[in-house]
């Protein structure tokens, strides 16, 4: 058995500490450390007994003393300078601080060169509710800014080096102002590239995230969260790629007019699409000819199959985990991860409490299960993070902000993966999705022109230019009043 090595303080108020072999059965000797429960006692217990040299130093060689270059002695033959105490009670835990921070330094060493992309992060949401998007605000100084899971030292601290801000604006908006809301959201992440260019740089494409990368700055992309954004129009979506966004999640927690959301396979609302419409196909379409990265997660598990079925591009789940270790309908089943599989598609973990352990409480460990499942069924180039941080108000013990990542990799580390396994969770895998969905972008090609029935479509505050023959400048006074009777309601005139 090797010797264990603790870092931090040891007795004393020296630093560092060398844990030796257990000895069992042998007389306790006194400490020279008083004030440490069960140390100094006279006796014999059945426990096991080790021997310590603090050092200054931190986790050692095995068996090496850093102060004299000597070895510890032979069972029961302390080396000089040795200490003798009663220990199993706190041996164990010491030796797994120990060992953890040996990964720990690992995962930090790997992240120098390869830093986390997470898909998804809700920080502008925040903006929104607490700021009104005025960044200007000296409370609103990412710098400093208090009572969120990100700011910029947590970034850092957490070796972010890409990030999806999720440019999402609620159910309630769909049929109403959804894509005037979603454009102050894509507004809102061009300013903070604007307003923090040492640390902030916002990008469109894979190039870019690794020059950001190279720079050490947080490669900042638009993830527009919820089909409702671009109000069933082709034309909209093409817009939003424009302006930058760069993945689309079909749906939210609501029905589209032409995808299903979750919620239909919890019985909470009904099929509408049976996965995707005729439309909803249509935007698939788009998407690949865009370049736009299909994000599946909060669609139903018909419309995950349908999206995996017809996209030419692999696909993304920007912050789901896996349904067989959290039975929770955001989450993706294994017949679902074998499509993720066949089409080198990626699911980016979540760290909502809700969905990693289906109760209020979970720690890292949990998250690193899912983490296993998702590696262990549709192999580990299908995995990556998505924490969706300032979006849930529950995380995992160790996770509580984004300045954790070092230590979920420290897990994973622990659990065997290789470094080339890490960088793929970390990086790669979603580097080389975004590549794929680039390949398969076409814009060369005629953009589609498909338009979504109009009685497929709320007709609460809606125009209709462009569904009938008569619409235009000139219709006729019959014509006019029934174009104006929906605006009028909405507004409470009839």
């Amino acid at each position: 058995m090797g010797h264990f090595y603790l870092p931090g303080r040891g007795l004393g108020g020296e630093a560092g500490g060398r844990v030796g072999p257990a000895q069992l059965r042998g007389p306790a000797v006194s400490s020279s450390s008083p004030g440490v429960p069960g140390w100094g006692e006279a006796g014999t217990i059945a426990e096991a007994t080790v021997r310590v040299t603090w050092t200054k130093g931190l986790c050692l060689s095995p068996g090496q003393d850093s102060q004299s270059g000597g070895h510890i002695g032979p069972v029961g033959k302390p080396a000089p300078g040795d200490q003798i105490m009663w220990a199993s009670w706190w041996f164990w835990p010491l030796v797994a601080i120990c060992t953890a921070d040996q990964f720990r330094d690992q995962a930090v060493q790997i992240m120098q060169d390869t830093p986390a992309i997470d898909g998804h992060n809700d920080l502008p949401w925040q903006l929104l509710k607490s700021f009104n998007n005025q960044l200007l605000d000296t409370r609103a100084n990412l710098s400093s800014l208090a009572h969120t899971h990100t700011n910029i030292p947590k970034l850092k601290a957490g070796f972010v080096g890409g990030q999806f801000w999720s440019a999402y604006t609620p159910c309630d908006t769909q049929n109403k102002d959804a894509v005037k809301r979603t454009l102050e959201q894509i507004d809102v992440i061009h300013r903070m590239c604007q307003l923090y260019p040492e640390t902030f740089v916002c990008v469109t494409n894979s190039t870019g995230i690794r020059q950001a990368f190279q720079e050490g700055k947080v490669a900042s992309l638009v993830g527009v969260e919820g089909g409702h954004s671009i109000d069933s129009s082709l034309a909209v979506l093409r817009a939003l790629y424009q302006l930058g966004m760069r993945y689309l999640t079909l749906t939210h927690s609501c029905n589209t007019p032409w995808a299903d959301n979750w919620l239909v396979d919890t019985g909470t609302d009904t099929a509408q699409s049976q996965g995707l419409s005729s439309f909803g196909q249509s935007v698939i379409k788009e998407m690949n000819r865009l370049g736009v990265l299909i994000d599946l997660a909060h669609v139903s598990v018909a419309t995950m199959k349908a999206a995996l079925q017809l996209s030419k591009a692999p696909v993304i789940f920007s912050h789901s985990s896996a349904y067989q270790l959290c039975q929770h309908r955001r989450n993706v089943p294994d017949d679902v991860l074998q499509l993720v599989k066949q089409t080198g598609s990626l699911v980016m973990v979540n760290f909502y409490n809700d969905y990693v352990s289906c109760k209020a409480e979970a720690n890292l460990s949990q998250v690193a299960d899912h983490l296993d499942h998702i590696k262990a069924v549709a192999g580990a180039g299908a995995v990556g993070f998505g924490g969706d941080f300032d979006g849930v108000s529950r995380l995992p013990s160790g996770l509580e902000d984004v300045s954790k990542y070092p230590d979920l990799v420290a897990e994973l580390l622990r659990r065997k993966w290789t470094e080339a396994e890490v960088r793929g969770a970390l990086a790669d895998n979603l580097l080389r999705v975004f590549e794929e969905v680039e390949q398969v972008s076409n814009h060369t090609q005629a953009p589609g022109e498909e338009v979504i029935p109009l009685t497929q479509l709320e007709p609460s505050c809606r125009t209709q230019y462009g569904y009938s023959k008569s619409s235009g400048k000139h219709l006729q006074p019959g014509a006019l009043l029934a174009s104006l009777v929906p605006l009028l309601l909405c507004q409470g005139l009839l």
